[in-house]
């Protein structure tokens, strides 16, 4: 264990991350912590469904996706050890899950200093179980749903979410919400606040005509982007229905959804029914290193969620020095602190989305202001506040 003397020093230690994917923002953290450590271990639990039960459960899903491995460290690691998911069985999939991952350390002889489980549930409880078995200190993130809905859906998922963050020796959370929901807990573990960041090599400031070119859009409209799986809780039949309030003031407006998923029916029908193929075009999923230039290509970039942890996409936006138009949701207001960075509006009303819209997009907006503003948010910054985090949990583990 590290002495005092030590105290940050890293170089030696290898981290184990648990996380249900190994995107956005878990990929770009664990990519900015890799330089203060030895070796980043990422375990992905992948649950696998027997063939037998796949009919007969029509949301059965492929989890390929979750990892994208793709220009990562060479010291990061990482491993999707498989294991058995049966419907309805809550326990016994934690305990399938837990074994898997023990499996794991035994055959690959892995060593680990420190554990950091990203959402609450399963994650961060199957981090509690592997930190009462090897003695390792574990800190445990809450995200979003894992913290301000999944804890108050019944006593099963209370007392599990509970357990975990009870037996951490540092919890973090990316938003005040959620900061409000743990104290509703009673968790005894120290809790902080550190947001989400984004990616500073990726996400920066463009020409906009080049960027223009390069996604083929026209020079001659004002772009407003918005970029988001097509789910329910992202709110995109609410950014619809405010553009069709929109197209009434001005007509040289272009509303680009970018995002797949199970409502694009619906919301192609919604478009129609409305008139606005000219105004809005559903573009599918995109790469994501190629978000960056569509949101350089635009003059706004707008969220209409429901609800929301800390959005990656609204560090990105910051990131191209775009504003930010979004809802009073999550970790939003917290960031999104003046009318220099953006607007916010209540979540589900078209009418008032519409309004901070076409404010948007009549304001001059200081470029400059928003990029130093978004400084604060990268990832080399945001690394350095949870390094900061472990060394108190390494520091008391002496």
């Amino acid at each position: 264990m590290m002495g005092k003397r030590e105290r940050g020093n890293f170089r030696d230690k290898k981290l184990l991350v648990i996380s249900p994917h190994f995107l956005t923002f878990v990929k770009d953290q664990v990519t900015s912590l890799s330089s203060y450590f030895n070796e980043i271990v990422v375990v992905v639990p992948l649950p696998h469904i027997p063939t037998i039960l796949q009919k007969s459960i029509k949301r059965f899903k492929i989890y390929s996706w979750r990892i994208d491995a793709e220009n990562i460290p060479q010291n990061v690691k990482i491993y999707t050890p498989k294991h058995l998911a049966l419907p309805l069985l809550k326990n016994l999939n934690l305990r399938f899950t837990i074994r898997s991952i023990n499996k794991l350390i035994q055959k690959e002889n892995l060593e680990f200093d420190l554990i950091h489980a990203h959402f609450t549930c399963p994650e961060g409880y199957v981090g509690a179980k592997l930190k009462e078995k090897y003695g390792t200190p574990l800190v445990i993130t809450a995200h979003g749903y894992d913290i301000y809905d999944l804890p108050f859906k019944n006593e099963y998922w209370g007392n599990k979410i509970s357990y975990a963050l009870d037996n951490a020796d540092q919890n973090i959370t990316v938003s005040k919400r959620n900061f409000g929901c743990i104290q509703k807990l009673k968790i005894k573990t120290d809790t902080e606040i550190i947001p989400n960041g984004y990616d500073s090599n990726l996400f920066k400031p463009m020409d906009k005509a080049e960027c223009r070119n390069k996604v083929d859009l026209p020079l001659d409209k004002r772009i407003i982007l918005t970029v988001g799986n097509l789910l329910k809780i992202k709110g995109h039949k609410y950014l619809i229905e405010a553009m069709k309030e929109i197209v009434k003031k001005r007509r040289d407006v272009l509303c680009l959804i970018i995002g797949s998923g199970n409502l694009k029916t619906m919301l192609e029908n919604q478009i129609k029914e409305l008139g606005l193929e000219e105004f809005v075009k559903l573009l599918g999923g995109r790469p994501h290193n190629e978000i960056a230039f569509w949101m350089n290509a635009c003059d706004l970039f707008v969220l209409p969620s429901l609800s929301e942890g800390n959005p990656t996409v609204m560090f990105e936006c910051l990131g191209c020095g775009k504003p930010f138009i979004g809802t009073k949701v999550g970790g939003e207001p917290d960031i999104i602190t003046s009318d220099d960075y953006g607007l916010l509006c209540e979540p589900a009303s078209p009418e008032e989305l519409a309004e901070k819209i076409l404010i948007a997009l009549d304001k001059k907006w200081d470029e400059e202001y928003i990029l130093n503003y978004a400084k604060q948010f990268t990832w080399g910054r945001i690394a350095k506040e949870i390094i900061g985090v472990y060394k108190e949990v390494m520091t008391d583990e002496t």
